[in-house]
């Protein structure tokens, strides 16, 4: 080959187009993250460990506010934990005795430096620390994630207005293609021999029996 070459190329194989495009996006996701590694030179610990210590901040957090805000802000720490929930369950874990492992680590009040990078052990069951381990996320990858969730959550919370057809809320109002009710129940009467379903099966009704 090549010894010097400073590209390569991959070639995809798979069962269906779905399956390729799918592979396309998760090889494009890791060299961008790679890249975004060599440029940044602050990480973070993944496995959800991040999204964990946030969410035990926040929940902590909550007991000093009153009033509905507080659901506001432990709607939000509970959101942080899809993360490590998706993580556990990918890898076919139990989600719930990971998750309930990560709170507990992260809770521990004896060990709160150690347990501050536990997130999911991907490859057995359970958890580990993954600064230790070497699993590494780009640390302005985690804020900008963390970022555009919030932003979008923002949006959506915004919109206070619906688009609405005034006309379809009227009775008998005309279809998208500017035909009435009236209108439409008269051709379907016409297409029938104008006497319903008799004259549309026609005289008698096939299979109808006249009583006398």
């Amino acid at each position: 080959g090549c010894p010097m070459a400073k590209t390569a190329t991959l070639v995809l194989r798979g069962g269906s187009e779905q399956f390729i495009e799918e592979s396309h996006r998760s090889i494009h996701d890791a060299l961008m993250i790679v890249k975004r590694g060599t440029q940044e030179h602050t990480v973070v610990g993944g496995g959800g460990a991040v999204e964990m210590e946030l969410s035990r901040s926040l929940r902590a957090a909550a007991l000093d506010i009153r009033g509905k805000d507080q659901l506001v802000v432990l709607s939000v720490a509970r959101a942080l934990e899809v993360i490590p929930r998706q993580l556990a369950m990918n890898s076919g874990f139990d989600a719930t005795d990971v998750l309930n492992a990560l709170r507990k680590s992260h809770a521990d009040p004896t060990n709160l430096q150690a347990g501050l990078w536990t997130g999911v052990d991907c490859d057995n069951e359970g958890i580990i620390d993954t600064f230790q381990a070497h699993i590494w996320e780009p640390a302005l990858n985690k804020a900008n994630a963390i970022a555009a969730a919030a932003e979008a959550a923002c949006q959506i919370l915004q919109i206070d207005e619906t688009v609405k057809n005034p006309n379809s809320q009227q009775p008998g109002a005309a279809d998208a293609s500017g035909v009435s009710l009236a209108e439409q129940q008269q051709r379907t009467s016409a297409a029938m021999g104008g006497r319903g379903m008799a004259g549309m099966m026609g005289r008698g009704g096939r299979g109808v029996r006249r009583l006398k």
